[in-house]
């Protein structure tokens, strides 16, 4: 089997809020937007041939979401954790800086509750 593409879909209770977080606080762009009788979704770029898919009926809750509640989380490598995460900071965003053994990470979460980490890549070359 040969996938043209691969996608991640998020639903979402904070519909709006969620949208506004990857599009404005992230800078994911925007590649396409659906709103009518039967689906209420936005869809962003999410690397070279992935995109993130933002749809309605979701569960949204006021702390990072534990893995039982959600067993999935987005991660976004970049060259310098430290730097993105004071970006992130500076737009109002926690994030939790961790130091493990195979690498740097910076956890948050969306306004859903969906947990999210930078990882770091200093050579831009994937590690795994």
């Amino acid at each position: 089997m040969q996938f043209t593409r691969t996608g991640v879909i998020l639903c979402t209770e904070r519909y709006g809020e969620c949208v506004a977080f990857y599009r404005d606080i992230l800078g994911l762009p925007v590649v396409e937007r659906l709103d009518d009788a039967h689906s209420k979704l936005t869809v962003f770029r999410f690397g070279a041939d992935t995109y993130l898919m933002v749809e309605t009926g979701g569960e949204a809750s006021d702390h990072a979401k534990t893995l039982r509640e959600n067993p999935v989380w987005l991660r976004f490598n970049v060259r310098d954790v430290s730097i993105a995460a004071e970006a992130l900071r500076a737009k109002g965003v926690r994030v939790a800086i961790r130091r493990e053994v195979w690498g740097t990470v910076g956890d948050f979460a969306d306004p859903d509750g969906n947990v999210c980490s930078l990882r770091e890549e200093p050579a831009g070359e994937p590690a795994f």
